[in-house]
């Protein structure tokens, strides 16, 4: 799931600095995937990924439907992963100054939560999920 997210999120940042994507455009993108993510996996596997996991089985249980399972779980991890990512995202694209850091994390937040959320809802999470 770590893939695609980084992809889908570093096209869609690069068409949001560009005004839009083309050809000429997709080198940058599949250069920062190669240290985005590790960033992403390891943000997932050792911070989010874990307190989804239980909240989930707190609140849902095993006995619900997979796609209970599924939908929830994602819809969890969302909101802990976007900010984390976000967070790396201002820090190295961005390089704001201490006083800035805040405000442009802010922003970028806010661009990224649409295609994040819906991406992660209606394509990443449900396609690729494995065992819930």
């Amino acid at each position: 799931m770590v893939f695609f997210m980084v992809v889908a999120m570093e096209f869609y940042n690069q068409g949001l600095m560009d005004g839009g994507l083309s050809w000429a455009a997709m080198g940058r993108p599949i250069q920062e995937m190669k240290f985005m993510m590790p960033i992403c996996f390891v943000m997932s596997f050792f911070i989010a990924d874990p307190i989804a996991s239980r909240i989930t089985m707190r609140n849902i249980g095993e006995s619900s439907e997979r796609v209970l399972r599924i939908v929830f779980r994602v819809a969890v991890t969302v909101p802990m992963m976007y900010p984390i990512m976000s967070f790396w995202a201002t820090l190295i694209f961005q390089k704001p100054g201490f006083s800035d850091f805040i405000p442009s994390w802010l922003t970028t937040v806010a661009k990224n939560l649409p295609m994040v959320f819906f991406w992660q809802i209606l394509f990443c999470g449900s396609g690729v999920a494995g065992d819930i």
